[in-house]
């Protein structure tokens, strides 16, 4: 909540002042240091340097702000506004060694320790994958070991590249070898794609993941996997991760990875709004590269994917909120 009142500060009013004019924060909300405190924080991190193929995530979080201008405040899928029922802010960008990814991966740590301390929850716009590593580990501090649901086109689950241990390949082998996820409720959505071995499925299921393909979702529809992702989730603390590369090059052209065969973004929102029951504590979406974009077809697509991802943090802070009054 806004540390002056106690109603939440929203968007500027577009009927004023129109969408393409002044700062592009994050649906043109206030920034984290014009409310004191936020319910739900929205930070950005610019960092691609563990990247395995074409880089640019660095200018993602600035693209999808831009591309958010046209959000508006009430959610009818959700049939929410939450930007009314939470104070939600731009936090601004996480600044990072671009040389160095080790210190990256503990400067980002350490700046999510902060803003979870204040009891905020994160809605983090990447950068590349890698940072879901440091971004876990604050996570797991507060919450224990929790749920992971990770929409990609890839498994992220290798162990290193070129000999590097943290790259954006490897965040999640990584984060289950240091015992913060739940290995009980663990899921990749939207994987497809040629691998370098079968072994690269085995060892992911050792690690306990559960795979829906893209071609899953196709054949069996969005209400029946929403369902299934529900009932592995439970009611664990959640942390959703989403490589905008989960989406088909048709719906998410500029990415550093992109593979033939993806989700529709329709689809990709729809399982989300069929998740608004789970418990997500926090939540990342990564690897716009805006270099490879045409038409803000990804960051637009990336937006809505975060805009969606706050509607249901903000809707369980206000739900938890009028319990406890």
């Amino acid at each position: 909540m806004s540390s002056t009142s106690g109603t939440p500060r929203g968007p500027i009013d577009s009927s004023r002042v129109p969408r393409y004019a002044g700062p592009a924060t994050f649906a043109r909300l206030p920034r984290l240091d014009e409310v004191g405190t936020a319910d739900v924080a929205v930070v950005g991190v610019p960092f691609d340097s563990g990247v395995s193929y074409r880089p640019g995530a660095r200018f993602g979080g600035n693209a999808i702000r831009e591309a958010s201008r046209l959000l508006r405040p009430y959610n009818p899928a959700q049939d929410a506004s939450p930007f009314a029922l939470a104070q939600v802010a731009d936090g601004g960008d996480i600044a990072v060694n671009p040389f160095n990814i080790n210190e990256a991966v503990e400067t980002i740590e350490a700046a999510a320790d902060d803003l979870l301390g204040t009891g905020a929850r994160l809605m983090t716009l990447g950068g590349d994958h890698t940072i879901a590593l440091p971004l876990l580990r604050s996570v797991a501090k507060k919450h224990g070991p929790v749920a992971l649901l990770h929409f990609d086109a890839h498994l992220d689950t290798w162990d290193t590249y070129f000999g590097a241990e943290y790259t954006h390949g490897t965040p999640f082998r990584r984060a289950v070898e240091e015992g913060i996820l739940d290995t009980e409720a663990l899921s990749h959505v939207g994987t497809r794609g040629p691998l370098y071995g079968k072994q690269d499925l085995t060892d992911d299921e050792k690690m306990g993941f559960g795979i829906v393909t893209s071609a899953d979702v196709y054949r069996r529809g969005v209400d029946e996997v929403a369902d299934q992702l529900r009932q592995r989730i439970g009611d664990r603390p959640l942390y959703i991760s989403i490589d905008i590369d989960c989406l088909d090059p048709a719906h998410a052209p500029g990415t550093g990875t992109p593979e033939a065969g993806g989700m529709t973004s329709r689809e990709l929102l729809e399982i989300l709004r069929g998740l608004a029951s789970c418990n997500l504590v926090s939540a990342d979406v990564v690897e716009v590269a805006p270099a490879y974009d045409h038409a803000e077809i990804t960051s637009v697509a990336a937006s809505h994917t975060a805009y969606e991802l706050t509607t249901i943090m903000s809707r369980q802070i206000a739900a938890a909120r009028t319990a406890g009054a």
